[in-house]
This record gives C-alpha cells, structure tokens and sequence, in this order.
C-alpha cells in the first residue's frame, strides 16, 4: 500500500507543478493587463476619419477631439483616410489592435449603408467594431452653385423633366448617406439625374461652384461658401430650420415632407477592445458632448448633438443596418 501511495504521489507531481505554473503566470499576467488599462491613455490616440479634411464628419471630429483629449490627458490626432464611401479607413480601424490607441470617427454611410448593399464589404460592423457612443445627427442641404440657374427645388425638378440626364449631383462615394439622399430625391420626383461620385464632396466643391457639378445633398458645412454667394442652400431635408442657414426652409415647407435624409456620425473602437477602455472613452466622450459649448459648435457645424452609452449606440447601430438592408432588398440597390 505504501509504495503504491508513493506511486501516486509521485504520479501527481509533474500535474500539481504545471497547475501551480499555470497558475502563477495568471497571477502575474493579470495585474499587467490591468495596470495597463489603468494607465491608459499613456499616449496620443489617433482617431481615424474616413473622409478628406474639411468633410462634416472631419468637423465634427476636429470639434470634440481637443476637450475629449484634454479629459484623458492624451492627444488626439486626427487621420483622414478617404475613399470607397468611407470604407478604407472604417476597415483600417476594424484591423486595427484593440487596445484603445486607434478609433473610428464613423457615419451611416461606411457602418450602415455600404454593408447593407455591398456584398464583400471587408470588415463586419457587428464584430469587428464595438460603438462608444453616437456623437450627432445631421440632415442634409440641397446645395446648387450660384452661377445655376434654380431659385427653388421646383426649378431643378422641372429642368430634369424637360432634360433628363442633364443634371449631375454628387456624392461622397457609392453607397454614402449623401448618394442615398440624391436618389431619395431622385426616386420621390420621379426625375432622372446623374450620379458623380467622389472620395469626399470638398473636393468636388469646385465644380460645384465652377456649374459642372449642378447640385449636391450635404450637412450645413458649405455655409460659408453660401454666405460668400458661391453656392445657394434651396431646402433642408429635416423636420425643423438650422440655425446656421435659419432662411432655408424645410421640405415639408416646400410641400415635400417625406423628403427627410441626414447623416449620424458614431465613434468606435476595434471590436475585442477591453470593457475598462471602452468605459473609460465613453464616460470622458459623454462628458464632452455634455458641454453646452460644444453643442453649440456643433450646431453651428448643422449637428444635433447625440449622446449614448455604448449599449444604447449597439442598438441605434444595429436598427440601422436592419433598415437599410431592408431598404436594399426592396429597392433593389446593389453595390460591386
């Protein structure tokens, strides 16, 4: 019996040894990992835009990046990684590592549109982005250049009725929120207009101006150019006036009221980023958009400022793909 107990003991040893390593490197790696998330933000975080500077989104961005670096003690920087309708730079931040150091200035166009009609998107927004919270809502503008004839929406229906094809609008890529909205436009009046697409809509703003572009659906960003005389702003396709350009009416003051398209811009991170990360960017971002100061620069910029937890901004993003997969499917939109 004894020596069949020492068998046993000694059987044991090699197992006891190999759990008690298992073990002490748990012990060991655990407060490293904390300590790190502890200690983060230890270095500027760059907060990716996947549009050219000067886009509403890179606004928005530039807007909220300097107080919400000032609260975690870091810098934010800025990178705008255009093209693809916003997806390049969405899919550079899905690969890139989650460890808090890389997030995403996104919009419905790269996280809700384009995977709802294009069929190889590169990344999937339910698991390779994790929402931090909604930052603001956006409707769009009928802008047209001042060398263009049209005083009002109905002149610009009228002219593609009498010349169809003749009037070209553009967008920030396929299956952005701003080419959604030309062919909402186009799909309600029944009218036929020509889609140009480019990597961001600043640079097709001298064409615009110049009349080879006629028109196009953008946030209150061109303001400035509209109160130089090089652009007029002819509808808003919201429920309400902006404060920005408070003279242009509404669609439904136009006697269009299902005409109502906007962007929302959403902040994310890579998806597997840790929970205490997570918190720690939603908590210090809340508290930014809390800032009446920085609701009104925002205003200023034709956004509703939106605040949401990380779970309520699952949600909203969530509902939002539903939708526009719907909306893809019954329409018919393809991407390739």
């Amino acid at each position: 019996m004894t020596g069949l107990f020492a068998d046993a003991r000694t059987s044991f040893k090699p197992r006891i040894l190999a759990a008690a390593a298992l073990l002490a490197a748990a012990i060991c790696g655990a407060p490293g990992e904390a300590a790190a998330q502890a200690d983060y933000p230890n270095k500027p975080i760059r907060m990716v835009v996947p549009f050219p500077p000067g886009e509403s989104l890179d606004a928005v961005a530039r807007t909220i990046a300097e107080p919400w670096g000032r609260l975690l003690g870091q810098n934010f920087v800025v990178d705008n990684k255009p093209g693809a309708g916003g997806m390049i730079g969405t899919d550079f931040v899905a690969k890139s590592a989650p460890d808090g150091y890389t997030i995403l200035m996104g919009n419905v166009g790269g996280l809700a549109i384009i995977p709802a009609i294009k069929s190889d998107v590169p990344y999937n927004v339910s698991k390779d982005l994790t929402p931090i919270s909604q930052v603001a809502s956006v409707p769009f503008f009928l802008f047209v250049g001042a060398s263009q004839p049209f005083q009002s929406v109905q002149d610009i229906i009228d002219y593609a009725k009498q010349n169809p094809g003749k009037i070209n609008y553009a967008s920030t890529g396929i299956g952005s929120g701003v080419h959604l909205a030309g062919e909402l436009f186009k799909s309600q009046t029944q009218i036929d207009i020509v889609h140009v697409p480019y990597k961001g809509v600043s640079q097709a703003l001298p064409d615009i101006i110049s009349g080879g572009i006629q028109m196009v659906f953008y946030p209150v960003t061109f303001a400035p150019q509209v109160k130089a005389g090089q652009l007029r702003a002819l509808v808003v396709t919201a429920p309400k006036r902006i404060a920005a350009l408070p003279d242009v009416k509404t669609s439904a003051e136009i006697g269009m009221p299902d005409l109502i398209a906007s962007s929302w811009h959403m902040v994310l991170a890579p998806g597997g980023t840790p929970q205490p990360i997570i918190d720690k960017l939603s908590k210090t971002l809340l508290q930014v958009l809390a800032d009446p100061a920085i609701q009104a620069k925002l205003a200023n910029l034709g956004a509703e400022t939106v605040a949401s937890t990380p779970a309520e901004a699952k949600v909203f993003l969530d509902a939002e793909l539903a939708k526009w997969r719907a909306v893809a499917k019954s329409s018919n939109i393809t991407m390739n």
